[in-house]
């Protein structure tokens, strides 16, 4: 039931921030008449991130839990739970990553 919640609230923000994000490009595309295409690229960095950390959350959630349980019957695979807990993290890693390169394009 936890996780529900916080997986609604992270969708909340995330529309939130794309919603905010949206609606100060165009303010901007008022003054400054850039392309059409300018708002779009903050929605789509900004699901990038947002739906990769969301994916991660979930990963490393369902992962912690089960590292955890192995590691106190069997502490000699630590180093193994660690390494797929770093593999669920890694999403997060990819998709700010994609952003990052999304920006970056003219």
């Amino acid at each position: 039931m936890e996780m529900k919640s916080i997986s609604t609230m992270a969708l909340i923000t995330t529309i939130a921030l794309i919603t905010v994000s949206y609606l100060t490009s165009e303010s901007y595309a008022q003054e400054s008449q850039p392309s059409a295409s300018a708002g779009m690229k903050f929605i789509g960095a900004g699901l990038a991130f947002g739906l990769a950390a969301l994916g991660a959350g979930v990963a490393i959630g369902g992962v912690g839990a089960a590292g955890l349980a192995v590691i106190s019957e069997r502490p000699d695979l630590r180093s193994q739970a660690l390494v797929f807990t770093a593999l669920g993290e890694a999403v997060a890693i990819y998709g700010i990553v994609m952003a990052i390169i999304i920006l970056g394009q003219a």
